[in-house]
Parts: C-alpha cells; structure tokens; sequence
C-alpha cells in the first residue's frame, strides 16, 4: 500500500518515485520544506519548494484516505456485510468520492422514509418491484397492509421510497449524474426580490448564467460570497429529462405495471435525493477548486511582497503622515531601534511648515539620517511633495512606502511587547520605516491577510489559506537568511527547525551572552539539539564571524569540503573568497563523494562568490505624476507612473498615487494573449500606465499598459 502511494504522487506530480520516496522519508524525518531544497537537492533530485509543497500535501491527502478506507472495512464487518471482493474494491480505491459511494449502502443511517419502510416490513414488495417481472403488483401488495400500512397505496409507496433510496445510494446512478454535472453543469444566479439595493456591487450577478467549467476562481467566490450574504440565490442545473431517462435505463427492464411502479421511484430518487445530493457535491467542488486558486494567486503575491527590495542597514526616519492630528516622525538607527520621535505639523488645518521644516531638518542632522520612508496613506503625497521642497545638509533620498497593516501591527501584542511605552502612533511610524529598510523582516510580524494582496482572502477555506501563507513566509525567510545577532524572535520563528520556544530561547540567550560569535555557539541554547541545529543553521548569519563561512548559505556539515578546497590550494578560507583567481582553480569533481554531489558542490562555489548574498532586487526611487492628486486630475488617454498593489486572475490594481487604484484588466496588460498576470507584472514593480475610463460615480478608474512604453520606469 505504501508503496502504492509513492506511485500515485510519483503519477500526479509528474516527478519519479524515487524522488518521492526520498522527499517523503526526510519529511518523515521531521526535515522542514526549505531545508530540504536547499540542502538535500542529491537525495530529491533538486525538487524546489513548490515540488516538495505538492508531494507533502498529497501524502497527507493520501494517509487520510488510508485512514478512512480501514474505518469504512471496519464498520461494513462490524454489519457482517463485507465480502472479499467489497474489500478488494475499497482498497483499491484512491478517490474519495468513489469510496464514499462503495460505503454509501453501509453508512448507519438516520430515521429516513426508506428505514421507515423497512422497519414497516416493506422490503420484500421493493424487491419483487425491482425484479419487475409481477404482472399485478397491487394485487401482491395486499399482503403487506397490516399495522401502520393501512392500504395497498401506503404499501407500494413504502416500496418506492425503499427503491428511491437504492436509486440514490446507487454507484453508477451517481457517476452518471456527477459526470453530467462536470461535463453539462449550468451555474444560474437571480437576485433575491428587494435585496436590489444592498447588493448593488453584485450587479453583474443578479440574472447571470455560464457553464461552470468555464467560470473562473473570482466570479465564483463572488457569486457564493453574495449567497452567503443572502443577496443571491445560486444553482447547478443539468438537462433533467436527458439524465433522469438515462438513469431510468440503468434500472428499468421491461414496460409492465411494475416498471411504472419503479419508474415513479427513480423520479422521486432524482428529485429528492440524487440531483440535490450531486449538485451540493458538485458545489463543494467548484468551490474548492476556486479556493486552491485564490489561495495560490494570494500566496504567490505574499512571496513577491515578502521578497521586496530592502533599502538595508542605513539610519531612517519614518513619516506616518496625517493632516489634523500631524505626522508622526520617529528615527532609526541602522539597526532598526527607536532613538527618537516627535510629531509635526506641515499640513493645514494647523499649517506650521516652517516649523516642521526646521524640526526636520535638526533630527536629520543629528541621527545623520540618510532615507526618510513616507507612508502612503492620507497627507502621503502632500508630505512627500513637502519633502521635495526642503534642502537638506545631506544627501537624503525620499522613499514612499505602503502603510497595508501598519495600523494592525501597531496594535498588536509584538508591538507591544517591542514598544511597550509608546502609543500605537510612535509604533505605526516604526513599521514605516522598517519596512523600507527589510519589508521581510517587518511584514512577517503582521497577518498576511491585513497586507492588502489578497483575492476573496475571507472566504476561502481559511486552515488552508493559513497553512498555505505560512509555507510561504517560511519559505521567504529563509530564502533570504536572517541575521543570528539582530533577529527578532518573531523573525526567528520562521527559520527552518525552530519554533517560538527555540527563537525565544535564542533571543534570551543572546541578551545574557552577548552576540554570537559563531554557528556552532548555538549549540549551547537551551533546548537546540542536533536535529533542529541541522535544520536551522544554514539560514542564520553571522557578520564578522571568526569563520567566515558563518556569513554564507554554506552549511557547517559542509564546512570540511571548503575547508579541503582551501587547504589543496595552500590558502585560507578567507583568502578563497577574496580571492577569483583561486576559486577558479577549483576542480569541483574532485569533492564529489557518496553524500555530496554535484548540486551541492554548485551551491558551495556560488555562496563563495558572493558570500551571504541577498537575492532580492535593489531598491529603486518612484515619483507618482506631480500633477495628480485625486480622480478629478485624471482624463482619458493620460500615460500615468503606477506601482502594482495587488494582483488578482482578472486583472491588476496600480497604486497612481490617489485615494483610488486604477485596474488593468487581464486582456489590457499585453498584445498578446495573457492567463495568468504574473507572466506581465509582480507585486510593488513599478510601470506606466494609460487612462481608458473614469467612472467618477462609481469610483472605478480603468488602465492599459498596451502600447505603453515601460522603458526608464
């Protein structure tokens, strides 16, 4: 059986069994997803994260059908109904729809119309119905009134419920309707009368139909969002007179009385039973099917948000901008810690610009602050175009940067634990500027869900949403390392192998003995043992280390081979990485071993290039177009700079610098035909754009980037 399983991912996945099977023994081995892309690429062929992602979840998927197959066997033998080739099918079976149809006939079932029957001695008349070979089945039937059965009518509809319900637990009736369904199925939308008003913005949905197959993962989650709300009323509808006289052909066998008799409870199986039953499942589907998408598309955008450029080490100030209440202003050293923050007031109603100017100015001298990161919300513009007109004593550039869940973060418990004596409007200002100087770093303290890059993020299967969204973050963490010395334990947390208690261990350990000093210092943590040692310190760095290789994605179980390719070139560690003209003398083959192979070594010689490089992207200055400020600026044909905010299946929304974000939808990226808009654009990438239409009522600005130079953005 287990064997079996590896076949069956190994099948799905396209990958080789063998590469499963090694994938699925180091997650066994509570290895974590990222540890094993990076360091683990022999055993699994150089499976990335996604690949690993994919085989985990469907071994999972795969352990739980085990699971519910030796329940179902248990509880058919318990009934003494399991026969040798029951048996044999339900092991067999890998889908869990058919499974749930073999055990159907078996489920303990509540007091339902056929139990009603059956408990009145009616199954004995159901039989001979089914056999359809009585000539006269109401005269047969006067053998059963007695009791509760009052009359021969009561006695022949008992015996059709009874055959309703064989209708409806029937395995082929049910693969013949759920293939009409998949194949046929019309999803049909109409407004509740008087629920016009409230739901307007489900306009488009109020008299709608399309083929399932063919509706894609938003309008779907929108349509069964306004259901939810009660603004809709949604159904699958199929061909009934096709399908119900295709399912009467699995039963009826001849035209006699007795025939009709069945007929009618194929009819009553149809309605009652199999067609609703079908259409919730086949509901359930879809909608699943539109969650794994959204999910995919929200964690895709998370990865890109995490992933932005970091301006890095650099002393900022943070501006959290308002108009009656002021601009917060904190400064930062290069470590990202508080020094200082005041408010200030450029802005009307108060209007003390020359004030404000000269408080600036002073804080920027003295914290020789070299970046200034201006949220993007209310006063933003006006507050970078205030900036703009300053002279500084220095060379001090102006970043924009997007408040999305700064407000959450500021109001939760790391921000109180971070800032316990400051108001959420010192902590908000903090975000700010931490997240130009390591977006990563300061994202991962908020809940994906308050970032802003989400499609439908609230009504998609919600454990899977977080699980997926976890993977993710995790996955960026440690893609990009993080510094062992200025961490911070909720920064920790997502590095391969530790967890709260490890990170909070790591943390204290640190306040008690000072930086570390090297890898191996970790050892010494409370609770680190060998296993998650292995796990977590390839993704931790240590600057000026004793062992420069404690600053690099080398890990220390490889530490020897480098050290090996030093000592054949009469040369130290350091002076390999200072040195190109020695690492080019390097002959990888000469390292090849049972345990370490080609991938491994490509890896080793590339960290040793650029020792603890950072994969992201360099940062870059955006300046939205200065002469406009709200949707009243805006006209058709106008080419605006944007910066991409969130990405959806139908289209990208472009932040153009005004209270409203323009959409560029999926058919206006590209002269060519575009599925998926991550093929054009990723998340906070900065384009042109081009005005179509302003809707000023309804608030809705419509954008191209067709025949729109993107050069010089």
């Amino acid at each position: 059986m287990v064997t079996n399983i590896y076949t069956l991912i190994a099948q799905s996945t396209g990958l080789t069994e063998r590469q499963v099977t090694q994938t699925v023994q180091l997650l066994n081995e509570n290895a974590t997803i990222p540890f094993i892309a990076r360091y683990r690429k022999e055993r699994t062929g150089g499976l990335d994260e996604t690949q690993i992602e994919s085989i985990q979840t469907k071994y999972e998927k795969l352990q739980e059908t085990i699971k519910r197959k030796e329940t179902i066997i248990n509880a058919i033998r318990e009934q003494g109904k399991l026969t040798d080739e029951l048996q044999q099918r339900i092991e067999h079976t890998w889908d869990n729809t058919e499974l749930e149809d073999l055990y159907m006939p078996y489920k303990p079932k509540r007091k339902t119309r056929a139990e009603i029957a059956r408990q009145q001695g009616l199954e004995p008349l159901a039989t001979l119905l089914m056999l359809q070979q009585e000539q006269k089945p109401e005269q047969y039937a006067t053998r059963f009134v007695k009791g509760e059965v009052k009359n021969v009518e009561k006695a022949l509809k008992g015996a059709r419920d009874i055959i309703a319900e064989q209708v409806n637990e029937n395995e082929q009736a049910r693969r013949l309707l759920r293939n009409a369904f998949a194949r046929q199925g019309i999803l049909t939308t109409k407004v509740i009368k008087s629920k016009e008003a409230e739901g307007i913005k489900y306009k488009d949905y109020f008299d709608h139909t399309e083929p399932l197959k063919q509706c894609s993962s938003h309008r779907l989650l929108a349509i069964r969002r306004a259901e939810s709300e009660g603004i809709l009323r949604v159904s699958i509808n199929i061909d009934d007179v096709k399908d119900l006289a295709n399912i009467k052909k699995l039963f009826i066998r001849s035209g006699n009385a007795c025939a009709k008799q069945v007929s009618a409870a194929i009819e009553d199986a149809y309605k009652r039973l199999l067609k609703p039953s079908i259409e919730n499942e086949c509901a359930a589907q879809s909608k699943e099917r539109a969650d794994d998408e959204a999910i995919r598309v929200f964690s895709e955008n998370l990865r890109q948000l995490l992933l932005a450029p970091p301006l890095g080490q650099k002393r900022t100030m943070g501006i959290d901008p308002g108009f009656r209440t002021g601009c917060k202003v904190v400064c930062l050293d290069a470590q990202g810690n508080l020094l200082h923050n005041e408010n200030i007031y450029p802005h009307p109603p108060v209007n003390k610009s020359k004030e404000a100017s000269a408080k600036l100015q002073q804080m920027i001298e003295a914290y020789r602050i070299e970046a200034i990161a201006v949220g993007n919300g209310t006063a933003g513009r006006e507050t970078e175009a205030f900036l703009k007109k300053m002279t500084f004593p220095h060379d001090v550039q102006v970043f924009s940067v997007s408040e999305q869940g700064a407000s959450i973060y500021s109001a939760s418990k790391i921000a109180r634990d971070e800032f316990p004596q400051y108001d959420v409007t010192v902590r908000g200002a903090v975000s700010i500027a931490r997240r130009l100087m390591d977006p990563l770093a300061e994202l991962v303290k908020i809940d994906p869900k308050s970032i802003g890059v989400g499609q439908y993020q609230h009504d998609v299967d919600q454990s899977k949403l977080k699980r997926a969204l976890e993977q993710t973050v995790e996955n960026c963490v440690n893609l990009v390392g993080v510094n062992l010395n200025t961490a911070s334990t909720h920064l920790l947390t997502y590095i391969s192998g530790l967890g709260p208690q490890l990170a909070q261990n790591i943390v204290n350990y640190r306040a008690e003995n000072g930086a570390f000093s090297s890898r191996n210092q970790l050892l010494k943590v409370p609770r680190m043992g060998a296993k998650a040692f292995e796990q977590c310190a390839g993704f931790l760095r240590i600057s000026n280390a004793k062992n420069p290789l404690d600053n690099t994605a080398v890990h220390p179980e490889s530490y020897h081979i480098v050290e090996q390719m030093a000592k054949d070139l009469n040369c130290t560690v350091n002076e390999l990485i200072d040195s190109k003209d020695l690492r080019t003398r390097i002959c990888p083959e000469n390292y090849l071993s049972p345990e370490v192979g080609m991938p491994t070594l490509q890896d080793i010689l590339q960290e040793l290039e650029k020792p603890g490089r950072d994969p992201r992207q360099s940062i870059k200055i955006f300046e939205f177009a200065a002469d406009v400020h709200s949707i009243e600026d805006l006209r058709e044909g106008m080419e605006l700079p944007g910066i991409v905010g969130n990405i959806t299946n139908f289209g990208v929304f472009v932040d153009i610098g005004i209270k409203e974000n323009g959409l560029i939808h999926v058919s206006q990226l590209a002269d060519r035909f575009i599925s998926d808009p991550t093929e054009v654009v990723s998340i906070h990438q900065h384009i042109r754009v081009k005005v179509l239409s302003i809707d000023h009522e309804r608030k809705r600005i419509a954008l191209t980037m067709k025949n729109v130079s993107q050069e010089g953005i």
